[in-house]
């Protein structure tokens, strides 16, 4: 569980960095991802999703 929140955290740091180097940058893209239509986000997370399982397997081993 420590893991999990360990993982959390360095999310947010990874979120907080972009905000930190580029808030311009990441106010345009989120008004680009507003105009897009909900089931291409949804098609866009899924393959996050699976993208990220992928490469924790590899991490792990």
């Amino acid at each position: 569980m420590s893991e999990l929140w360990a993982a959390l955290c360095l999310v947010m740091v990874l979120e907080g960095l972009m905000l930190f180097v580029s808030p311009d940058g990441w106010k345009q893209m989120a008004m680009r991802i507003q105009e897009l239509p909900s089931r291409q986000l949804r098609i866009g997370g899924a393959i996050m999703i699976v993208l990220g399982l992928i490469s924790l397997q590899f991490v792990r081993g």
